[in-house]
């Protein structure tokens, strides 16, 4: 049953919403596809902080997340950090499983959402990864003076990682979210180098998945790599930041274009300001299309602010 409020503010949008008769799978299904939906499928997610937990906490918030403001698409956050050794980069070994609290976590959203909807495990790329291991500068230090220590740290990270992506596979991860954040630091020409084939290693692990994502992040991004060649089904990055519309990449990519909305002044939007957002993106996008923010909105959103976009949608 459609609220007042939102029969009123479809009104002063121009078109009226439709009570949800698919569900979450039959509208990502249809996305995947470009067939006409209820309503667009959506998801939003941040950081939940909880690096330093067991896996079954960071599960049950998880869980927590998508049933209240009920999300089509479950986008699992993973913030536990990949195995340092005592050498830093030097001399990494390729991990059979470098995430196991994450492993665990992901076999409790399983269970816990029962086949209800598909999720998706985040993976941040090899490049980002090594940045945490050791630091940025560190990173760029041995860019420049020993690129074929880097080289080699990158594909032991890589390799690992797609341990990690087909381990999530096996555990029923309908894809991979991988984050790729390092455009800032590197030329097209050194992204081709030292970033590149290991982003492709991983992937390349999750490659008979049905939802593979690419999330470009950040400002500065090369899209152009990005809209063919890839084993992803989705392609996610920040439109109101970068300035690139949804209709620019349209026009260069056949697949699902998944964002729209302003994760940087999320917590300002009214919903009226999110039905814009909303109806604009999906113009731009097409039938090929998720609503989402073009990256994790701000983690201290409160509950209210979280719940003007699932009421917006009638979800």
């Amino acid at each position: 049953m459609l609220s007042r409020r939102q029969l009123l503010l479809a009104t002063t949008m121009g078109t009226a919403p439709r009570a949800n008769k698919m569900t979450a799978k039959e509208r990502v299904d249809r996305a995947l596809k470009g067939q006409d939906v209820d309503r667009p499928p959506f998801t939003f997610w941040h950081h939940f902080r909880l690096e330093a937990f067991p896996g079954e906490r960071h599960a049950a918030r998880t869980l927590e997340f998508h049933r209240r403001y009920r999300t089509d698409l479950v986008k699992v956050m993973s913030d536990y950090p990949y195995p340092k050794g005592a050498g830093g980069l030097r001399g990494l070994k390729v991990e059979a499983n470098p995430f196991p609290e994450q492993v665990r976590a992901l076999e409790i959203i399983r269970d816990g959402l029962g086949g209800s909807a598909y999720f998706i495990e985040t993976i941040f790329n090899p490049y980002n990864q090594a940045g945490k291991i050791a630091s940025k500068q560190e990173v760029e230090r041995l860019r420049q003076e020993s690129p074929r220590e880097l080289l080699d740290a990158l594909e032991a990270i890589a390799k690992s990682e797609a341990n990690h992506a087909r381990r999530a596979l096996e555990i029923g991860a309908a894809g991979i979210f991988l984050a790729i954040d390092n455009h800032p630091q590197l030329t097209p020409e050194e992204y081709a180098k030292f970033s590149e084939p290991f982003d492709r290693l991983v992937l390349e692990a999750a490659r008979e998945a049905k939802l593979n994502v690419i999330h470009l992040h950040g400002e500065r991004i090369y899209i152009d790599r990005f809209y063919a060649g890839w084993p992803a089904a989705v392609l996610n990055y920040e439109a109101h930041l970068t300035k690139i519309p949804l209709a620019e990449a349209r026009r260069n990519y056949a697949g699902v274009l998944m964002g729209g909305i302003d994760e940087v002044n999320f917590r300002k939007l009214t919903e009226a300001e999110l039905g814009e957002q909303w109806h604009a993106a999906q113009r731009a996008a097409g039938a090929r299309f998720i609503l989402a923010p073009g990256c994790s909105v701000p983690d201290q959103s409160t509950e209210e602010e979280l719940s003007r976009l699932p009421r917006l949608l009638g979800a």
